[in-house]
C-alpha cells in the first residue's frame, strides 16, 4: 500500500521550488519537494499517470524521486508555495488585462469549476485561496503602482501571496466582484454594498461585499459569512457563569442586554448566538441591522437605510407597531435610539443591542450621556457584556514542542479565536451607584469589591490554561 505524504507537516526546499516553475507545477499538478544533486523529489497525486514521468524528466532535466499525496493537498500546497493562480494570471496579464468580465452568474454558483484561464475563475480561486487559509475578510486595495490583496485571519491582515502581475487586472476583478454582488459596474464615484451567494463543495456561502472610492480606484471588502446554523451561545469561548446569566436574562419578558467592545469584538455573532437560541417560535423577534449579517428563518430581519432617512430610530418606531416581544437593534448610535429603546423596555418588550464602550461599567454612564435619565437607566439594563477577541494558541504546534509556526496556522502560531468577557449585572448596589450619577470608574471599583472577572482577568486565566498568550492579551486589553 502506496504511504500518503502529509503536506501540510513538510517543509518544502526553495532549490527545489526554483527548479520547478508555476507553470510546470500548476499543468502536471505536482509539488516539488526538495533537491539533492541531479536528484529532484517531487510529490504527484494517487492517480497520476505514470507515462507522465519520463516527459517531466525532459522538462525538468533531472533524475525524479516520486512520491504521493491526496490531490487536494498538492493544489494547496501549489497555492502556498507559488502564489494563487500564478499561472492563469500570467496568461491573463499577456493579453492586457482585457478578459471579459461580462459573464453571466447565477445565485449559489458553484465556485469551482473547471473552465480555461478567465476573470471569472480568477475570483472563484481567490474567494477558495482566502476559505483555505480561514480568512474571515478579502481586502482589495488599489494603489498607485500596485494591487494588493489582503486577508483577515484571527483578527491581523495578511498579504496573500499573489503574482505583481495581477495590476493590470485589478478593474477587471473588480467589475467582476461587483457584478457578482449584482451592483451597478458604471457607477465608480459612490460607495456600493450588495452581497453575493456561492457554493463551495455541500456548502453555501455568504459573501458581504463593501466597494469603496478612492484615489486610485475602488477597494473592495469582502466579508466571508459562516452559517447560522453555526452559531452557538456554549462555544464563544464565555465562561459558564456568564452563559447562565445570559441565559436568565434571555428569559426575562422585558429589559435590555448590551453587549460592547470596538468593532470587529465578536458583538455581532454574540447577538446572532442569542437569538438563534431564543428563536423557538413562540415570541415575535425583529431587528434592525446595519447590515443584515445572518439571515435567519423565523426572525423579522429590517435594514436600515440612511440615504432615505431609514435610520436606527425610525425603524424602532414602526417595528413597534407589529406587537414583537423580542427587539434586536445593531447599535445604539443617538439619543433617539436610546429614547426607544428605553421605552420599548419598559412598555414589555426585551431589548438587546450593541455600544462602542471599552468596558461594560462604561455602557452604563454613555447611556446617560446621551442623555438617559439614570432612573430609566437603572430600572430597564438587566446585563452588560464587554467582550473582545483572542487568538488561540495552534494545537498542532503545542503538540510538537518548540515548534513555532506550522502549515496549519500559516506559520503564526495561531489557529482560531474565541471570546473573553467581564459582564456587568444590575443589581440593586449597581442601581444605587447609577442613581447617585456616579462615573464608570465607581461602577467598575464596585465590580472589583463583588469579585467580578475584569476582560483582561479573563484573558490572564486563558494564558494560564495555555489556551492563548499573555502578550495577545495586552494586544487585545
Amino acid at each position: 500500500m502506496t504511504t500518503l505524504l502529509d503536506l501540510k507537516r513538510m517543509a518544502i526546499s526553495k532549490e527545489a521550488l526554483n527548479k520547478v516553475s508555476s507553470r510546470v507545477a500548476t499543468h502536471y499538478n505536482i509539488m516539488p519537494l526538495s533537491l539533492e544533486g541531479d536528484r529532484l523529489k517531487i510529490c504527484v497525486p494517487t492517480d497520476f499517470d505514470m507515462s507522465l514521468k519520463e516527459e517531466l524528466n525532459i522538462v525538468l532535466n533531472k533524475e525524479l524521486e516520486i512520491c504521493f499525496s491526496q490531490r487536494e493537498l498538492i493544489l494547496e500546497a501549489i497555492r502556498a508555495h507559488y502564489g494563487l493562480a500564478d499561472d492563469m494570471i500570467a496568461k491573463l496579464s499577456a493579453e492586457h488585462g482585457n478578459a471579459s468580465v461580462l459573464d453571466s452568474y447565477e445565485v449559489g454558483e458553484e465556485l469551482h469549476s473547471q473552465e480555461d484561464a478567465s476573470i471569472k475563475k480568477l475570483v472563484n480561486e481567490l474567494i477558495l485561496d482566502a476559505l483555505d487559509h480561514r480568512a474571515t475578510d478579502i481586502h482589495l486595495e488599489p494603489f498607485e503602482e500596485r494591487f494588493v490583496i489582503r486577508y483577515r485571519i484571527d483578527g491581523l491582515l495578511k498579504e496573500a501571496r499573489i503574482s505583481k502581475k495581477i495590476r493590470p487586472l485589478s478593474q477587471n476583478i473588480i467589475s467582476r466582484i461587483k457584478i457578482m454582488a449584482r451592483l451597478d459596474i458604471g457607477e465608480k464615484r459612490l460607495p456600493q454594498d450588495g452581497r453575493i451567494k456561492v457554493k463551495t463543495g455541500k456548502k453555501e456561502l455568504d459573501l458581504r461585499v463593501s466597494v469603496l472610492p478612492t484615489s486610485c480606484g475602488e477597494a473592495i471588502v469582502i466579508r466571508i459569512l459562516g452559517s447560522a446554523n453555526l452559531l452557538n451561545l456554549d462555544t464563544l469561548g464565555f465562561s459558564n457563569e456568564t452563559v447562565f446569566e445570559i441565559r436568565q436574562a434571555m428569559k426575562k419578558s422585558h429589559g435590555i442586554v448590551l453587549l460592547t467592545g470596538p468593532t470587529g469584538s465578536g458583538k455581532t455573532t454574540t447577538l446572532y448566538s442569542i437569538l438563534k437560541e431564543i428563536n423557538t417560535g413562540e415570541k415575535k423577534i425583529i431587528t434592525i441591522e446595519d447590515p443584515v449579517e445572518y439571515k435567519m428563518s423565523g426572525i423579522l430581519q429590517m435594514q436600515v437605510k440612511p440615504l432615505i432617512d431609514f435610520t436606527f430610530a425610525a425603524a424602532l418606531r414602526s417595528m413597534l407597531r407589529h406587537d414583537p416581544d423580542i427587539l434586536m437593534v445593531g447599535e445604539i448610535r443617538d439619543p433617539e435610539t436610546a429614547e426607544i429603546a428605553i421605552r420599548s423596555a419598559l412598555t414589555g418588550h426585551l431589548f438587546f443591542s450593541t455600544l462602542h464602550t471599552n468596558d461594560a461599567a462604561s455602557a452604563l454612564t454613555r447611556l446617560m450621556e446621551m442623555g438617559v435619565a439614570p432612573y430609566l437607566v437603572a430600572s430597564t439594563v438587566e446585563i452588560v457584556i464587554a467582550q473582545r477577541l483572542v487568538r488561540m494558541l495552534c494545537d498542532s504546534c503545542k503538540r510538537k514542542e518548540g515548534t513555532t509556526g506550522c502549515n496549519e496556522c500559516q506559520g503564526s502560531g495561531f489557529r482560531g479565536r474565541q471570546a473573553i468577557e467581564e459582564l456587568l449585572k444590575v443589581d440593586e448596589d449597581v442601581k444605587k451607584l447609577v442613581l447617585s450619577g456616579a462615573s464608570s470608574n465607581m461602577i467598575k471599583d464596585l465590580m472589583c469589591q463583588k469579585k467580578a472577572l475584569l476582560l483582561k482577568d479573563r484573558g490572564v486565566a486563558k494564558a494560564t490554561q495555555g489556551l492563548t498568550t499573555l502578550e495577545e492579551i495586552e494586544r487585545v486589553c
